[in-house]
């Protein structure tokens, strides 16, 4: 059984996993995860599925997708 924490991708690839909280953020999305400090991914919302856990993020206008370190 799963809790309440979600998976985030960046388009279709994933980029953290047991998210506990995030925010939009100056220049992207702020998320936290258990045992990560939070950071700040340039994208945008596209879309939250709250049944499957599941947060995806879009690039922001012009960006090319990176995943933050």
């Amino acid at each position: 059984m799963r809790m309440c924490q979600a998976i985030v991708y960046l388009g279709d690839k994933e980029i953290a996993r047991e998210v506990t909280w995030l925010e939009p953020a100056e220049g992207g999305v702020r998320l936290a995860t258990f045992f990560e400090e939070p950071r700040v991914v340039p994208g945008r919302i596209r879309h939250i599925d709250f049944l499957k856990h599941r947060v995806v993020l879009e690039p922001l206008e012009g960006d090319k997708p990176q995943i933050p370190q």
